[in-house]
């Protein structure tokens, strides 16, 4: 067995990074040679050949094309097992589209991933490290780069939630005032398409961008009442699925869009009001910490401290 002194294997990692940036620049040359035929005619049949989109698909790890097809394999197993995991792609998916990423279902998993060997490269340091200073038993060492690679894939679906989370609030918060910008564009004598694409293009929130979709895909032939359906389903917010379910009852029946409106947005600001007081209620005891464990502990040392200092003089 050999011993692996420090400078070896300082020399190990920097003869793997000049080899990985070598093959890097290599990767960039031009190839002289002629396309083959397949690669060639790929990109045109990625939608119903399923040979043709593992082709295509396997251009994106350039431009480290001898890494890539060393751990292309092993990347694309790891991908597959995090989505039977982590609960398929429709989840991912309905998460992305709430976020308002532009992020595909792959792509987001190869980033878990990349996640999840960061993670692992940090378990091994960090086991490399407790080598050094403490005498730890062997198991703990392929247990913590395990830990740390799965914490690295959760952590990054966290993210994905807590964004999405974020932009659903983002979202109930601007639907009252885009639902008052909307009624007034339509008292003004507007249509329906001409007060949504109003609110699109006058406001920069999440609502109005959302908004500015349906507009896009009105102007490209889908009927209102669907586009409307659409945004709802990708969404998933309960306020905005009711405010659509009434728009789209109104435009079926003729009823005036104003008062429905007009009504929805009283409706989604009581319903603000309801879900600040259930907060604040939630927040009650959390509010009390502050009070209890620093306003109260100062004040009483100030009202102790002056009788303590005057007793201690007299003595």
């Amino acid at each position: 067995m050999v011993r692996v002194t420090q400078l070896g294997a300082l020399a190990v990692l920097c003869g793997l990074g000049l080899g990985l940036g070598l093959w890097s620049l290599a990767s960039l040359i031009p190839r002289l040679g002629r396309p083959r035929l397949a690669d060639r005619v790929a990109p045109y049949l990625v939608d119903v050949s399923p040979g043709a989109r593992e082709l295509v698909s396997r251009r994106s790890i350039e431009p480290l094309p001898i890494v890539g097809a060393l751990f292309g394999p092993v990347f694309f197993a790891l991908r597959s097992a995090i989505d039977r995991a982590m609960g398929g792609p429709a989840t991912i998916e309905l998460r992305l589209r709430q976020a308002g990423s532009t992020l595909g279902v792959a792509a987001f998993r190869s980033q878990q991933v990349l996640w999840g060997v960061g993670g692992a490269l940090g378990g091994a340091a960090l086991s490399a490290v407790l080598s050094r200073i403490a005498e730890v038993p062997l198991p703990i060492y392929p247990a913590l780069v395990v830990v740390s690679a799965v914490g690295g894939v959760v952590a990054r679906d966290y993210l994905l939630q807590r964004a999405a989370r974020r932009r659903l609030s983002r979202i109930s918060s601007e639907l009252p005032t885009v639902l008052e910008f909307l009624t007034l564009s339509l008292s003004a004598g507007e249509g329906i398409i001409d007060a949504i694409r109003r609110v699109a293009t006058a406001s920069n929130g999440e609502l109005a961008r959302e908004f500015g979709h349906v507009v896009t895909a009105v102007n490209t032939g889908t009927p209102l009442a669907e586009a409307l359906r659409e945004l709802g389903r990708a969404i998933r917010l309960p306020a905005l699925e009711r405010v659509i379910d009434q728009v789209i009852t109104a435009l079926e029946r003729g009823t005036p869009l104003a008062e429905v409106l007009g009504a929805q947005a009283q409706d989604a600001r009581d319903e603000a009001k309801r879900d600040l007081l259930e907060l604040a209620g939630k927040k009650e005891v959390a509010m009390l910490l502050p009070l209890v464990f620093l306003i109260l502990p100062v004040t009483i040392a100030f009202a102790i401290f002056p009788g303590i200092a005057v007793l201690q003089l007299g003595l």
